[in-house]
């Protein structure tokens, strides 16, 4: 995944270190943490509600060519997700990152939902188990022996102003079917997951793949027309 992030000429993904103290202007002049002026000082600053530069990147990609500088939240914010549904997760972590930086924020909640499970894990996708490993283990134990094997990712996604009010929201859902064993060894819950479109399982999307089939890359292409809106990009 390193060397895609760094491969992907014009994305420049920093930790969120510090601002000039005028915000008056639209546009904020940020100082990364090597103390050098970010790569383009003019551009309009969007804060990606993560810590993980991966999905930083991903998402950026997913949004479409957009001019702003791609953020990732303060290293020291850790929202806790309270919320009953995705949105109110996704909503939770937008708004405190940009009540806290006061920068536009943009956050996502993803979760697995299996029918024959009544949607389980869903929104407790992420603690499911304490490892990747784990997570995977346990979904093939509840799922031994079920004929019916439908499920779907599903992922929202939201777009916080500066004075942390959530102003865009956005659903996108992949559908599938769980196999009855792993596509690939070494992966997590990922590699069960099948997508009949692409003909692989989930984890083995390419990007485009992912922008096009995953459902945060659904959620971030509905939602991108807004945003390039809300933010005044053309």
């Amino acid at each position: 995944m390193e060397s895609l992030v760094s491969g992907i000429a014009g994305w420049n993904v920093q930790p969120l270190q510090a601002f000039l103290d005028d915000r008056s202007s639209d546009d904020l002049h940020l100082i990364p943490h090597n103390g050098s002026p970010p790569r383009n000082p003019t551009l309009r600053t969007l804060i990606i509600a993560s810590g993980n530069p991966h999905k930083v990147a991903e998402i950026e990609a997913m949004l479409g060519p957009v001019d702003l500088e791609v953020l990732r939240q303060p290293a020291d914010l850790d929202v806790e997700e309270t919320g009953s549904t995705y949105l109110q997760n996704a909503r939770l972590k937008a708004s405190a990152a940009a009540s806290r930086t006061g920068c536009w924020a943009l956050a996502d909640d993803s979760g697995l939902e299996v029918d024959a499970l009544g949607g389980s894990p869903g929104i407790y996708t992420a603690r499911f188990a304490a490892t990747d490993a784990d997570k995977l283990s346990r979904l093939i134990e509840a799922m031994d022996g079920v004929p019916y094997r439908s499920a779907c990712f599903r992922s929202a996604m939201v777009l916080c102003s500066p004075d942390g009010t959530c102003d865009e929201e956005a659903e996108g859902f992949c559908w599938g079917e769980l196999l009855s064993k792993p596509a690939y060894a070494g992966g997590g819950i990922e590699s069960l997951f099948w997508v009949r479109e692409a003909g692989c399982a989930y984890g083995q999307l390419n990007q485009p793949q992912l922008s096009k089939l995953g459902s945060r890359g659904k959620a971030a292409r509905a939602l991108a027309p807004g945003l390039r809106l809300r933010m005044g990009l053309t």
